[in-house]
């Protein structure tokens, strides 16, 4: 019986846990909300708010702590220069849990883990599509002349000498 044990095990080794958490908790820096199940979001929003306080602190040991867990360079400069100073009068609760209901397919209860402070960019409907319209019918008045098709001439043929008249060809 597992009385008393914390964290779920969520189908994975330690090593796969790990990985994930790193993963997810990078993808939640990056792009400031991410879209995952109930039980992960729940494992991985500790994790996160311990990178955001590290992000807070500043520093080189912090730093290098952050990169030996979420192993991005690019993740770790954002968590420095972004997330974390715009947090740093907040003591806490970086993130929330905000759930979207069953994922079709399996029902798994879905959910957004985002920063609190995440605003979601504004979808701009797609410009409405142009209707053909049909060219306008001219009027009895003004009939408009069918342009007369004039043959172009027939180029002299390379055998030709210059000055004759070219040869008609029998058809």
């Amino acid at each position: 019986m597992r009385h008393g044990r914390s964290g779920r095990k969520l189908g994975r080794d330690a090593s796969h846990r790990k990985a994930l958490y790193a993963n997810l908790t990078g993808a939640l820096i990056e792009h400031g909300r991410i879209k995952t199940t109930a039980a992960k979001a729940k494992e991985v929003r500790p994790v996160a708010e311990q990178m955001i306080t590290l992000g807070r602190k500043g520093g080189v040991p912090a730093r290098r702590q952050a990169l030996k867990f979420l192993r991005s360079q690019d993740v770790v400069h954002k968590l420095f220069s972004d997330v974390g100073p715009r947090f740093v009068d907040r003591p806490g609760g970086y993130s929330r849990i905000i759930r979207i209901g069953p994922r079709q397919g399996d029902a798994a209860e879905m959910v957004y883990l985002e920063l609190v402070d995440y605003v979601p960019p504004e979808v701009t409907a797609p410009p409405p599509r142009r209707v053909e319209e049909p060219e306008p019918e001219p009027d009895d008045e003004q009939e408009l002349e069918p342009e007369a098709e004039a043959e172009p001439e027939p180029e002299p043929e390379a055998d030709a000498e210059p000055g004759a008249e070219p040869a008609e060809s029998s058809r």
